[in-house]
């Protein structure tokens, strides 16, 4: 069996796309998971399976997920050795603002990882690593023009946590 983490995109977003942590367990235990845990409630969920194709893991699970939910839940799967070597990319950045990582479901080519890099100013700075985006921001973060939906307009399906969720993450489930 081997470990996943599972990152769920737009749950627990306004009244219609409610899935709560108990229903998102249930779903990924009906495909016959073992080891199943979610962290906190913006659908991160942690797995042990013997499939080993990640499409497969992520097609599998979406399925689960819209039979349970009721809506699409697109999902990227991330390995331990993915997630640990995204946090060592952050560290390597130093920035002191806002930091947000947009894991994304294909690595970009790099006409795409160039295209989403240029975008970059002084107000934020984009920096891809594998199938992740680094989105460092400044003081005024809510203004920002770099977004997990520029990010994916760029480079396809993504979904956003902020450096704290992905570092608790990586501490909790991704340790050797």
């Amino acid at each position: 069996m081997t470990t996943y983490v599972g990152f769920l995109r737009a749950i627990n977003l306004g009244a219609s796309r409610k899935f709560p942590r108990d229903a998102i367990v249930a779903a990924v235990e009906s495909l016959g998971f073992a080891g199943v845990a979610t962290h906190i409630n913006t659908g991160n969920v942690r797995f042990e399976t013997a499939m080993r194709s990640r499409t497969r893991i992520e097609a599998a699970l979406e399925k689960a997920f819209r039979e349970a939910a009721g809506f699409e839940v697109p999902t990227i799967v991330m390995t331990p050795a993915e997630l640990r070597e995204t946090l060592a990319h952050a560290e390597a950045f130093g920035h002191g603002g806002r930091h947000y990582v947009s894991f994304l479901k294909h690595e970009p080519d790099p006409a795409q990882v160039a295209a989403i890099e240029a975008r970059s100013s002084a107000e934020g700075v984009a920096r891809v690593g594998g199938r992740a985006v680094h989105l460092m921001l400044g003081a005024n973060y809510h203004e920002a023009r770099l977004t997990n939906a520029v990010a994916e307009r760029h480079l396809g399906v993504a979904t956003n946590r902020n450096l704290t969720v992905v570092r608790a993450i990586v501490d909790k489930w991704c340790r050797e």
